[in-house]
């Protein structure tokens, strides 16, 4: 059994347990197991009631990020780390056992041309360094590949399969999400397998960012693909419901994504668990 998360991002555009722990006992029912947890700004968690409401409702949490556009790691990467740094304490003391997303740049940030050997050799010297701090905390560190039109960096599960392999670092692993690889990969069967030896993480997301199965991805493929690998990792619901100010304009996010917000939960979470099931994947 797969465990099946949720991004906050549903629910609200921060971690913000007023608003997310009247809604546990409804996600509960749905087989939710774990939540996603948002470090944009890794100062505003308060870890120990975070880490208290996890233990209390018997949910994984686990943490994800992206980096400030303000940091450059090719140019300068001690200022990444220092960010990263506080972010990989939080995820510690909350209970998380990694830390996902765009752990190597800023997303909606990029040169309008292919990453240079100067990038791929900086971002790997930091990854290579993050890796290693994040040990420290007892950390898995995530590389999320994104779209072109976010980055340019690494955009195909092949693009972080190579980091990782380049590096060498046993902590770092691939966290794919079918957004970003219903546009960038020539299919869902090769980006999976191209990510299988280090695949950590996957985010479900619809091709419009909002409710699973009222875009155009296809799920019975993206499943099958998903179940051929025999991945047996997290899998979480990521829909753009709600979207913090600071990273909005880097996604384009400007419009809602769902005209009814409650349907991303109510109707995507059980067309997911369906869609699973019908690929020989059980979700919760």
């Amino acid at each position: 059994m797969n465990v099946f998360g949720l991004h906050t991002f549903a629910i609200a555009p921060v971690w913000d347990l007023d608003r997310i722990e009247p809604r546990i006992e409804q996600l509960r029912e749905y087989g939710i197991g774990l939540l996603e947890i948002p470090l944009l700004r890794p100062d505003e968690i308060d870890a120990k009631r975070s880490r208290a409401f996890g233990n209390r409702w018997g949910v994984e949490l686990v943490c994800s990020l992206a980096l400030p556009r303000v940091l450059d790691v090719v140019e300068q990467p001690d200022e990444g780390l220092d960010f990263l740094a506080p972010a990989f304490k939080v995820c510690a003391e909350v209970g998380s056992s990694m830390l996902g997303g765009v752990t190597y740049g800023s997303i909606g940030k990029t040169t309008g041309r292919a990453a240079t050997k100067k990038e791929i050799d900086g971002v790997c010297r930091f990854l290579e360094r993050a890796a290693r701090l994040a040990r420290g905390f007892g950390l898995r560190v995530g590389i999320e590949p994104c779209n072109r039109y976010e980055t340019h960096l690494v955009n195909r599960g092949m693009d972080a399969a190579r980091i990782i392999e380049r590096i060498g670092a046993e902590n770092l692993f691939i966290h794919l999400n079918t957004y970003h690889m219903h546009i960038e990969e020539e299919s869902f069967e090769a980006g999976f397998k191209a990510a299988e030896p280090y695949l950590g993480y996957v985010h479900l997301s619809e091709a419009n960012r909002g409710v699973p199965g009222r875009g155009m991805l296809n799920w019975p493929a993206m499943m099958k693909a998903m179940a051929d690998i025999g991945y047996k990792g997290a899998v979480t619901l990521e829909s753009m419901n709600h979207v913090d100010i600071d990273i909005a304009a880097g996604l384009a996010v400007w419009r809602p994504v769902a005209e009814r917000p409650d349907d991303v939960i109510e109707i995507g979470l059980p067309f997911l668990k369906e869609e699973a099931k019908k690929a020989g994947i059980s979700l919760g």
